[in-house]
This record gives structure tokens, C-alpha cells and sequence, in this order.
């Protein structure tokens, strides 16, 4: 059964079968997310704003949206938004966000170890700083390319290797540098492919993200 919800409502599920969310999402997010007050900052990341608002707003999917600020700062902009998240506490406290910010987004709970995508569905794909491991990370990449519809934009953008990994060893080593991520991706799909990466002063300090921005041939 598929089962969504918008601004002001609370998340359903939507999963990728009968299996229940991955372990490594739930595991990393859940207690930070089940406090009450927000785990991060309620600002979009602005490799997003800086890579985002230029285009024309769409339809657009935002991968492991967490507590929404990246979802409602796309609707803001125009953007038709689908949020998906393995989080439930995660995506409650989004809605608030959108309601409070006065903006209608789609809240989707997914398992996004395994999901599918939905093929050439949206002008916009992004997904920011994924939390799970190999070889589900390569999978959900490519899902997500397929999700694209042609002339659309895919935006990827995660963890450079050039920083030291965080967190304890039960923590999925999440750094990839954008060279990795296209060789994850089909060449032949895509009519531009960029890739970058940049530095910026971050919660932890000095951090670098990779990122890459392919259209859709």
C-alpha cells in the first residue's frame, strides 16, 4: 500500500516492500531525531541553494529530506516537492516546519535501502549527505538517476574523503568524492555531468563536499 501525507498531517509509510526500514538509517537517526527540538539547523544546505536557484521550479524529490529544510526551502521557490525519509519523527517534525512556513510538501516514509525510484517522474532529484553504506549508496544513486525525467537535473552531494571520517565504528563510512559517484551513474543517460568540490566552514569545523549536477539527455 502506498500512503503519503501533506503540510500539517502526520507522515505515512511508503516502502519499498514488505521489509522494514534499514537498520544503519534507523539506527543513526532515530535517537538523534526522536528529541523533541530540532537536530539540525532548519536551514536549507547551501550547496543546494547555490546549485538550485537558478532553475526553473518543477517537480521535485528530496532524498533523506530529514526535518524538511531543504524540502520547504524548495517550495518556497516554486518547487512541486515529494519528500522521502526512513524516519517517521523526522518527517512529524518537517511537516511542522512546512506548516509553519506556510508551504505544501508531499511526506513520503520510504527505506531507501532497496527502493526502486520512479522512473523520469521529476525535474529536480536531489539528494544531500546519504547515510548508508555500500553497496546500497551505489544502488540508490542509480535509482534515483532513473528518476529524472529528460532536460531534468540530478544533484548529488555527500561527504569528500579528503575529511576524516566521523562517528563511531558502528557509523556506515558515507565520504565519497564526485569522480566515484559518476562512475556509479550511467554516462550515456546524460547530456552534462559537473563535478565539484568545495570547501566550507561547517558545524565540525572546515568540511568539503563533493557534488555532482548531471542533466538528464
Amino acid at each position: 500500500m502506498s500512503r503519503t501525507s501533506r503540510c500539517g498531517t502526520r507522515p505515512e509509510s511508503r516502502g519499498s516492500g514488505s521489509h522494514e526500514p534499514g537498520r544503519v538509517q534507523r539506527r543513526i537517526l532515530g535517537r538523534a531525531l526522536r528529541r523533541r527540538r530540532r537536530v539540525w539547523s532548519g536551514h536549507p544546505n547551501p550547496q543546494l541553494v547555490d546549485r538550485v536557484a537558478a532553475l526553473t521550479p518543477g517537480r521535485a524529490l528530496d532524498v533523506g529530506c530529514g526535518e524538511g529544510a531543504d524540502a520547504v526551502w524548495l517550495a518556497r521557490q516554486g518547487w512541486q516537492v515529494t519528500a522521502l525519509d526512513v524516519s517517521a519523527v523526522g518527517l512529524a517534525k518537517a511537516a511542522l516546519h512546512a506548516s509553519d512556513a506556510g508551504v505544501d510538501v508531499t511526506w513520503r516514509r520510504v527505506d531507501l535501502d532497496g527502493w526502486s525510484g520512479e522512473p523520469g517522474a521529476y525535474d529536480l532529484v536531489s539528494a544531500q549527505f546519504m547515510y548508508l553504506d555500500q553497496p546500497a549508496l551505489t544502488e540508490l544513486f542509480r535509482a534515483l538517476g532513473a528518476s529524472v525525467a529528460p532536460g531534468g537535473t540530478l544533484l548529488l552531494v555527500g561527504h569528500h574523503p579528503i575529511d576524516p571520517r566521523h562517528g563511531s565504528h558502528e557509523f556506515p563510512d558515507v565520504r565519497w568524492t564526485p569522480e566515484d559517484a559518476v562512475s556509479w551513474l550511467d554516462a550515456d543517460d546524460w547530456s552534462s555531468i559537473d563535478v565539484a568540490t568545495i570547501r566550507r566552514e561547517g558545524h565540525l569545523g572546515t568540511m568539503h563536499d563533493g557534488i555532482v549536477q548531471a542533466t538528464r539527455a
